[in-house]
């Protein structure tokens, strides 16, 4: 199991970072135009779920998952969005992304009043916490599979 990119975005779709480990094929775009469209495809299966699912959503949008791998979803009340896509053998990671937002995200960017909020985190502290967090996780593993 791995770890292929992650992705947080504000609630105006401003990509504020994009961290990748154990990802193998590149969109052949310029990243700008990656985070557009990932934004964009979000916004849209979030509202496609909300209208279409036969049941009240309480937690919404959680995770989709295509032939060669899983998109993991989780918002905040405050509509920053945690993204990151694993392979097929990972289960729910709701929680790592909400520790990903809540101890890393929060503790060192949005406490930090040298970080500039509504930009693309500068912070070398919160980047090299998140990637330690991310490789110490159970389904992270050294060599993709």
């Amino acid at each position: 199991m791995t770890v292929h990119n992650l992705y947080l975005f504000d609630r105006n779709g401003v990509c504020l970072h994009y961290s990748e480990w154990h990802r193998k094929k590149q969109a052949g775009i310029p990243k700008e135009e990656e985070y557009k469209l990932m934004y964009g495809m979000l916004f849209s299966i979030r509202s496609f779920v909300s209208k279409m699912s036969p049941l009240d959503m309480k937690d919404g949008f959680l995770a989709f998952q295509t032939s060669r791998y899983k998109l993991h979803y989780y918002e905040t009340p405050t509509g920053i969005k945690v993204v990151m896509n694993t392979d097929l053998g990972v289960g729910p990671i709701r929680d790592v992304l909400h520790h990903i937002y809540s101890a890393l995200y929060v503790e060192l960017v949005v406490k930090n009043p040298l970080c500039p909020l509504g930009q693309t985190v500068q912070s070398e502290l919160f980047r090299s916490r998140l990637d330690s967090y991310v490789r110490s996780l159970p389904f992270f593993s050294t060599r993709a599979g």
